[in-house]
């Protein structure tokens, strides 16, 4: 079955437009004349994306998207504006109710490519909100293609952080969320720029700002999914410091999920031990070393040495490896 594309506007002439400009590209697509036309279609069918002009008469397109987020939470909204509408348009991609905006007089390419990424994030969405490993699995090596250096990154995190899972007797339910969420835990870096990810010394300040982004746009695509909670924590907030410096929400403590303090161990030995664009990779010795020195600071010191004695019994460190017992804070 092909995938349906909803275009609504209250201009005849545009709607023709459009369905010439699509009518090659294998997608079904659908049309309506305005907002209050177009509710009822949600109704009898599968719809994976509208694109709706914004001032039309009855009802605009911000408020269609509005009614929308309950309607058809996971379909990928594209509002169409004109110049003297773009603070509309910006406020309503603000608030999470539109992916992307399109100016009139459109660009017939800029268009077909917007709508054709609408359509993956759509499928990708709802493979996500099945839980389909491979479609997850896929995903995390998606991410790591952006950084060469990352390559492996989501699945050792993954082994790493059910290691300490195991250990703590966590439930199967939490194992398999914290196999999900560290498989997805940078998956709002595809919203990062290469030439930063890649960049082989330090960022500049508002280029770690945009880094700094990615945990939050990593958790709406986690929600707009409708993927368990404790995979949205992990996703949002694996960046978070134990004495309340990180981010996103500067949590601290206990107050950060126990999934994401587990991922976010897991994330940070797997960071020191692999070449990284700025150092090369340190020994395993040496990443226990700082792992070590992290205790209370960076990460949940009970999750460090529970992580350490973890690798130790798994015969992965040596018995006369620097204990998870001595305190370096």
């Amino acid at each position: 079955m092909s995938t349906k594309v909803l275009f609504v506007d209250d201009e005849e002439h545009i709607l023709n437009s459009l369905e010439r400009l699509f009518a090659d590209t294998g997608m079904h697509i659908l049309r309506a004349g305005s907002a209050v036309e177009a509710l009822p279609l949600f109704e009898l069918h599968e719809i994976a994306v509208v694109v709706a002009d914004n001032m039309m008469p009855g009802m605009r397109g911000v408020e269609l998207f509005c009614r929308l987020k309950d309607i058809a939470p996971k379909t990928v909204k594209i509002l169409m504006t004109a110049y003297a509408d773009l603070p509309t348009a910006l406020e309503a991609i603000n608030r999470g109710e539109v992916y992307r905006f399109v100016v009139k007089p459109w660009d017939n390419e800029e268009l077909t490519a917007i709508v054709g990424q609408s359509v993956h994030r759509y499928l990708t969405l709802s493979a996500l909100a099945r839980e389909d490993e491979a479609v997850l699995q896929g995903l995390a090596q998606t991410i790591e293609l952006k950084d060469p250096y990352t390559r492996g990154h989501c699945a050792r995190v993954s082994s790493y952080a059910l290691m300490i899972a195991e250990e703590l007797l966590l439930s199967s339910q939490m194992r398999k969320d914290i196999r999900y969420g560290s498989w997805l835990h940078d998956c709002g870096k595809i919203g990062v720029p290469e030439t930063i990810l890649n960049f082989s010394g330090p960022v500049a300040a508002h280029e770690f700002d945009t880094i700094k982004k990615h945990p939050i746009w990593g958790a709406e695509v986690a929600r707009q999914a409708q993927l368990p909670p404790t995979v949205v924590d992990i996703v949002l907030y694996h960046h978070e410091r134990f004495d309340g410096d990180g981010y996103p929400q500067g949590l601290a403590g206990e107050e950060i999920p126990l999934a994401a303090r587990i991922v976010s161990v897991a994330d940070v030995y797997d960071a020191l031990t692999t070449e990284r664009p700025y150092r090369r990779a340190y020994t395993w010795q040496k990443g226990i070393d700082i792992l070590l020195s992290m205790r209370g600071n960076n990460l949940d010191p009970a999750l460090v040495d529970c992580f350490v004695a973890a690798l130790k019994k798994r015969k992965l460190l040596p018995n006369d490896c620097v204990g998870g017992e001595q305190t370096h804070e």
